[in-house]
């Protein structure tokens, strides 16, 4: 199957139809939507460059970085959490002598 631009809307159509079924019959895949409309932002803002559109695809590159830094900042805390830690531990390990 060559994958044109039509081709390409089909699929990105039955691939959203799918999640919205699969939330319907109770396989919650919400965390997975909520990431994929900042994604899908900062890829129409990529398109929106490469088309000579700067100011419309840097706004929404802008936007779907601030939505996707929300979205995933639990887990940017919780890195940080580790990173911490582990510099607090080698410190410790460490033995300076004066």
């Amino acid at each position: 199957m060559n994958v044109t631009g039509k081709n390409g809307w089909a699929l990105l159509l039955i691939f959203l139809g799918a999640l919205i079924f699969l939330n319907f019959i109770g396989i919650g895949l919400g965390a997975l939507i909520g990431l994929l409309f900042p994604l899908a932002l900062i890829g129409l803002g990529i398109v929106g460059i490469k088309n000579q559109k700067s100011v419309i695809g840097w706004t929404l590159i802008v936007i779907g970085l601030i939505g996707l830094l929300s979205k995933l900042s639990g887990w940017i805390g919780l890195i940080l959490a580790v990173i911490l830690i582990g510099a607090g531990i080698s410190m410790l390990k460490q033995r300076r002598v004066y």
